[in-house]
């Protein structure tokens, strides 16, 4: 076994067990967005557990699947607010406030740049949703990212094609992402979003002068088979049933 295949194996066991913390609370406030927070989870957790350092920023612009993070940042001892959406709190690890879609990537870029004027280490890490991507402001963002050569930008798409009320290519169609993302001076690669493996070299790959785009393919509600590629699961909660179901299938 590699070096790797032992850290995976622990990932694995974090991912399962930050799925179980999401559900609970979920159901415990009534409310939550448990699909798209599993989506997430395998490159919430690869960021945190290893790559994130001192000087580092992460921003989770879809703000909606916020309880994995709220819990990651608890095992690390902070003590952010619990609420439907991060709000900003840098001592306990939230850099800014999301929810309303489109906007942690335009942060997240002036963030970068202020690091690149002020030549400050750190790399900026985001991570966006495929419904973000029917907002201006994305591609705005990129824009501005790309004539200013941010490589210390590194954004991270969950393209799971499922919103709130359907399929993104059916409710609005972002056509050929990869190529679009190219276009707009990135360099792209499109992995297996449930991998840690694909995530961690996705991740540690070079991109001088650019920003790095990942496009993670992922299934919204990933690991509880009756959530998989639901979207009804983007804001359901469980009944004491599925819940029991789901907590059976995440041990």
């Amino acid at each position: 076994m590699s070096d790797f295949d032992q850290i995976e194996a622990e990932l694995k066991e974090r991912a399962k067990n930050i799925r179980r913390e999401v559900i609970k609370t979920a159901v415990q406030r009534k409310e939550g967005h448990i699909g798209g927070a599993f989506s997430i989870i395998e490159s919430i957790l690869t960021i945190h557990d290893l790559f994130l350092m001192h000087d580092d920023v992460f921003i989770l612009s879809k703000g909606h699947a916020w309880l994995p993070l709220y819990h990651l940042l608890k095992e690390k001892g902070y003590s952010p607010k619990l609420a439907g959406h991060p709000e900003i709190d840098l001592e306990n690890g939230v850099n800014c406030t999301t929810g309303s879609l489109g906007h942690g990537l335009p942060i997240g870029v002036g963030i970068a740049l202020a690091k690149k004027i002020k030549k400050e280490p750190g790399n900026v890490y985001i991570i966006i949703s495929d419904g973000e991507c029917q907002e201006g402001t994305t591609w705005e963002s990129l824009l501005l990212a790309a004539h200013h050569k941010l490589d210390n930008l590194k954004i991270i798409l969950d393209h799971n094609n499922l919103q709130t009320l359907g399929k993104v290519s059916d409710i609005l169609s972002l056509g050929n992402i990869e190529e679009k993302f190219k276009a707009f001076g990135a360099k792209v690669s499109v992995i297996n979003g449930h991998s840690f493996k694909e995530i961690n070299e996705a991740l540690r790959e070079d991109h001088k002068s650019m920003p790095r785009v990942i496009v993670t393919n992922t299934i919204k509600g990933k690991g509880v088979s009756f959530m998989e590629n639901h979207s009804g699961w983007h804001t359901m909660i469980p009944n004491e049933e599925e819940f029991n179901k789901a907590m059976e299938e995440l041990k």
